[in-house]
C-alpha cells in the first residue's frame, strides 16, 4: 500500500504498492510524491512524539513556575525578591486584559523588589504626615533643578526630629540622597540630591506605587492569597488610546484590583478614571485611587460622588484588608 499526501490542500489518497516513489498531480493542481505508506506513518509519528516532548517540557516548566510561587510566597521576603518579575507571573493578568480586548505592555522589573525602593516606601506611607513633608522637599527641589534643599526640624518634638534623622540616614545608605549636613545648632538638615532618573521618578511619585504594592502583598502573603501582581503596565485600549495603570492585582485568576496611586493633583483626570473602571467592568470597591494627601472624611465624599474607591496611605491597608 502506498500513500499520498498534498501539501497545499492537506488531500490524503491510497495509491497501488508500484506506483510509490512517482509524482501524481492532485485534484488541486499541486505535484505530490507517493510514499510507502509504513514509512510515512513512521516519520508522522516520529514528529508527533517530538512535538508532545517539547510540549510536555514546556507545560512543566510553567507548571513548575507557578507552583514555586505559591510554594514560596509565605516563606520568602516580598522586600528582596525576583521571583514576581517573570512572564508567567504577569501571564494570567495579560489573559485577564486579552479577555476585554485590551492588549498589555508589562514591565517586569517594576514589580522587582532587590533594591531598596521598596523598604523605603514603606517607611513613607507608614508615617506619610511627617516624613511625606521630606519626601515632598525633595520632590520640589528637583522640579527647581536645585542641588539640594534644606529640611527644618526647629518645630518638631524630639521624637519627630529623631524619626526624620533616622529616615535621612537611611536615604543615605540606600543612596537616595548624595550626601547630607546636620546642623544641630540651626536645628536643620541639608540634603544633597541624588539625580539618577530611578531615584528622580521615585520622589516624583513612584514611591507611592511601591507603597500600594507592597501593601497588597503583604496582605497576600499573610492570608495565603494566590495572585498575579503588575506595576507600570501600558495599556493598549484602542489604536489611539494608551494607558498605564499603576499597580494592578489579580486574586485567584478572576477577581481585579485596580489602584492608581496620586502623590500630586488628581481632579483633572476623574472622568477618565471613570470611563476606565466602566470600560474594564471593575466593581466600585475593587477600583481605587490612592491619594496621598487627603484626609479620611475627603475620601469618603469623594468615594460617594465618583464610584470608585478613594482612600490615603492610612486607609488603603484597611480597605484591602476588606477585599482579600
Amino acid at each position: 500500500m502506498a500513500i499520498s499526501r498534498c501539501n497545499k490542500c492537506g488531500e490524503i489518497s491510497e495509491h497501488a504498492r508500484e506506483l510509490m516513489g512517482s509524482t501524481i498531480v492532485c485534484k488541486c493542481g499541486t505535484s505530490t510524491i507517493i510514499y510507502d505508506t509504513r514509512h510515512f506513518v513512521k516519520k508522522l509519528s516520529e514528529m508527533y512524539i517530538a512535538l508532545r516532548k517539547e510540549f510536555d517540557v514546556n507545560k512543566l516548566s510553567n507548571e513548575l513556575k507557578h507552583t514555586e510561587l505559591e510554594t514560596h510566597s509565605a516563606s520568602i521576603d516580598m522586600h528582596d525578591s525576583d521571583l514576581l518579575s517573570s512572564n508567567a507571573q504577569h501571564q494570567p493578568i495579560i489573559q485577564w486584559f486579552k479577555s476585554k480586548n485590551i492588549t498589555t505592555s508589562t514591565n517586569l522589573n517594576a514589580v522587582d523588589t532587590t533594591g531598596f525602593f521598596d523598604e523605603v516606601a514603606v517607611a513613607i506611607g507608614k508615617d506619610y504626615a511627617l516624613l511625606g513633608e521630606v519626601c515632598e522637599r525633595i520632590r520640589y527641589a528637583q522640579i527647581k533643578e536645585y542641588s539640594s534643599n534644606q529640611i527644618y526640624l526647629d518645630k518638631k518634638t524630639k521624637e519627630e526630629a529623631k524619626s526624620i534623622e533616622a529616615f535621612i540616614q537611611r536615604l543615605y545608605d540606600y543612596s537616595l540622597i548624595t550626601r547630607f549636613i546636620h546642623d544641630k545648632k540651626e536645628k536643620s538638615i541639608r540634603i544633597i540630591l541624588q539625580n539618577a532618573p530611578s531615584v528622580r521618578r521615585f520622589f516624583a511619585g513612584d514611591w507611592l506605587e511601591w507603597f500600594a504594592l507592597m501593601t497588597g502583598l503583604r496582605i497576600c502573603q499573610e492570608r495565603e492569597i494566590n495572585f498575579a501582581c503588575a506595576r507600570n503596565v501600558t495599556l493598549a485600549i484602542a489604536p489611539s488610546e494608551h494607558r498605564e495603570l499603576d499597580v494592578f492585582f489579580l486574586i485567584n485568576n478572576t477577581q481585579p484590583i485596580y489602584i492608581e496611586c496620586k502623590s500630586g493633583e488628581f481632579r483633572q483626570e476623574l472622568d477618565k478614571y471613570v470611563a476606565l473602571r466602566k470600560r474594564l467592568s471593575i466593581g466600585q470597591r475593587h477600583f481605587i485611587l490612592c491619594v496621598a494627601d487627603i484626609d479620611d472624611q475627603t475620601c469618603k465624599g469623594l468615594s460617594a460622588m465618583h464610584e470608585m474607591t478613594f482612600v490615603n496611605t492610612q486607609t488603603l491597608a484597611q480597605h484591602l484588608s476588606t477585599l482579600l
